[in-house]
């Protein structure tokens, strides 16, 4: 299947696809502020540059997009239908360094959390952020 974009149109479109500061993370991020946790963003002395790194609680959060991370039955992660095959690379790809980069971290003593993106929609976010606080303290 032919994509239904020029080239030109899908470059732009994918450059605009944010990495750092998504509405998912800021809404994290926003959380846990409000509730008195102090956080560094982005310290790329650990492995994967966490999203969210809790020095005090020697926690990182990771916030993730359902899509680009693969989330296992989920409405969002869907693979396109047009270069199926390096799109199921590309994500698998993204999921092995995860996995790779959690391990990392673990092994230098940081609990991992993480926190896919369908989980922080308007119904589900209170829960879930209530949960993360909870595990970010418990030890």
């Amino acid at each position: 299947m032919a994509d239904v974009h020029s080239r030109e149109t899908r470059s732009f479109n994918m450059r605009r696809i944010r990495a750092k500061d998504t509405k998912p993370e800021i809404t994290v991020r926003k959380f846990l502020f409000a509730n008195g946790f102090r956080y560094r963003l982005h310290v790329n002395t650990l492995p994967g540059k966490p999203d969210i790194v809790l020095p005090k609680y020697r926690t990182v959060v990771q916030v993730h997009g359902c899509f680009w991370h693969g989330h296992l039955n989920c409405r969002f992660a869907t693979i396109p239908k047009t270069r199926t095959d390096w799109w199921v690379s590309k994500i698998n790809g993204n999921r092995a360094r995860d996995r790779q980069h959690i391990k990392a971290l673990r092994k230098l003593g940081w609990k991992v959390l993480t926190v896919f993106a369908c989980s922080l929609t308007a119904s589900k976010a209170p829960k879930t952020l209530n949960r993360l606080s909870r595990q970010i303290i418990s030890r």
